[in-house]
């Protein structure tokens, strides 16, 4: 189970609202959350609920209305365009419920589209090995299942050696058996590689794989829970 030895992440007073025309939107509702040096977070709860606000704030996609978050010491909040750019690309890797691969670029090619602008990136053949492709390097995504490809976005986002690791719904699109195979490269990237990974997800089932689970409604972080023993993503299904 991962140690609590090293803060990455602190976030006090989290606010994030959004100008919808006469309407606001307060997405996030003054949030307090730390995250730890390897550990495997899980955030639960229904849309709406500020799960994607969140990640996006801490990934360097967004920015907070009001209150802090810092990485590592370092504000986020008050970094300039720039400064957020090289955060991103340095520090943070991640994985969307699409794959948003480039459909004329084989899977090798697509993970070296990242590993080119890296500081200290793994190569593309060591990534797509950590996420059992190393058979597939050569395939083009249309050559790929649906879990395939999201296993090829997940090693891009692996592939520079982030420090975090930041998921939003990776097997919503997917059916039970190929989401398991998914949630396995994403176990094997947080163990082997030490990155802090924050899965979000509307599945219950996938909290069992988590060292904590934090659950958010209405934009607040509402309850949270440590698992006493982790399941492991082969184990899981739903």
């Amino acid at each position: 189970m991962a140690t609590a030895v090293e803060s990455v992440f602190e976030a006090r007073g989290l606010t994030k609202t959004y100008d919808m025309g006469e309407v606001q939107v307060r997405a996030l509702q003054g949030v307090d959350l730390d995250l730890y040096r390897g550990e495997l977070v899980v955030l639960l709860g229904p849309s709406g609920s500020g799960k994607s606000t969140l990640l996006n704030i801490l990934g360097g996609l967004d920015t907070a209305t009001s209150g802090h978050v810092g990485y590592r010491g370092k504000e986020l909040t008050e970094a300039t365009d720039r400064e957020l750019t090289e955060y991103r690309r340095n520090y943070v890797g991640f994985v969307f419920q699409f794959y948003n691969l480039i459909p004329s670029l084989t899977a090798r090619e697509n993970v070296a589209a990242v590993t080119e602008i890296a500081e200290k990136p793994m190569t593309p053949e060591q990534a797509l090995t950590l996420v059992g492709l190393g058979d597939r390097m050569d395939h083009f995504p249309s050559q790929m299942s649906g879990g395939q490809q999201q296993r090829v976005a997940i090693a891009r986002a692996i592939a520079k050696n982030p420090a975090v690791l930041l998921c939003d719904e990776p097997t919503g699109a997917l059916d039970s058996t190929t989401g398991v195979v998914v949630l396995e490269a994403l176990e094997r990237a947080n163990q082997e590689l030490g990155a802090t990974t924050v899965i979000i997800t509307h599945n219950a089932d996938i909290a069992r794989m988590a060292d904590r689970v934090l659950h958010l409604r209405d934009g607040k972080i509402v309850s949270e829970e440590r698992n006493a023993s982790k399941t492991p993503a082969k184990d899981i299904s739903w």
